[in-house]
């Protein structure tokens, strides 16, 4: 288990209190997973582009998806709701897509919701009604209903995994923060391109917007009986 009181803490909060113990009712709580489609999984064509990525396959293959997996499997087997986010737009040619997924550069996103590439890994594919939004957003609050899903569910609390975390991660936690939901971020169930992206947005985000935790704190959070 990590030290999550003392970890990941910026310049704002260095000299700052502790912040109180956790505790999650699991009919309160929810988990969402963001954005770990195929597309990001892809080989990339040119050889230097793949050197350059391969960290964060490796980052991806090693670490995020087999601990959002054990997350996803712990959610389940206690009763917590697990939702899903993607990026996905509803027509072909992605008239539909925000600015900030038309410009051009890595943020270029053209995945129609049908398409293959848009899909969420086979590895943590929802089951039955999960709940799965679409956005063509980075903050999954912003371009759908999911907000009004959270309150008409009784989610008072959302533990965040997925990726980009200093992308749209941090967008969907941010805009939690601000509708007064409280956000748990799992640092070892997240990525950013770099590990050094990914510990410096965690650091920007922790103890204002939420709190950044390790998959192995989450059990000792719950309360009450399962």
């Amino acid at each position: 288990m990590s030290d999550w009181k003392k970890a990941f803490r910026s310049f704002y909060y260095e000299t700052a209190e502790d912040p109180e113990d956790i505790a999650l009712e699991r009919r309160h709580t929810a988990v969402l997973v963001i954005d770990i489609q195929n597309t990001y999984l892809e080989p990339k064509d040119d050889p230097e582009e793949q050197r350059r990525w391969q960290p964060f396959f490796d980052r991806m293959s090693g670490t995020v998806i087999p601990n959002c997996a054990r997350l996803i499997d712990w959610a389940r087997a206690e009763g917590i709701e697990v939702m899903y986010a993607r990026i996905a737009c509803q027509t072909e040619d992605g008239r539909d897509r925000s600015l900030s997924q038309k410009k051009p550069g890595f943020n270029y996103l053209l995945l129609p919701k049908d398409r293959t590439d848009s899909q969420i890994v086979d590895a943590l594919a929802p089951r039955g009604d999960e709940i799965v939004v679409t956005k063509t957003t980075d903050s999954a609050l912003t371009g759908t209903n999911l907000r009004l899903m959270l309150r008409n569910i009784g989610i008072t609390h959302v533990i965040v995994a997925g990726i980009f975390t200093d992308q749209c991660v941090s967008s969907t936690v941010r805009s939690l923060a601000d509708e007064s939901f409280d956000v748990l971020v799992v640092h070892d169930a997240c990525a950013a391109a770099t590990d050094a992206l990914h510990e410096r947005e965690l650091e920007i985000i922790n103890m204002i917007y939420c709190h950044v935790v390790g998959l192995d704190d989450l059990p000792g959070f719950l309360t009450g009986a399962g």
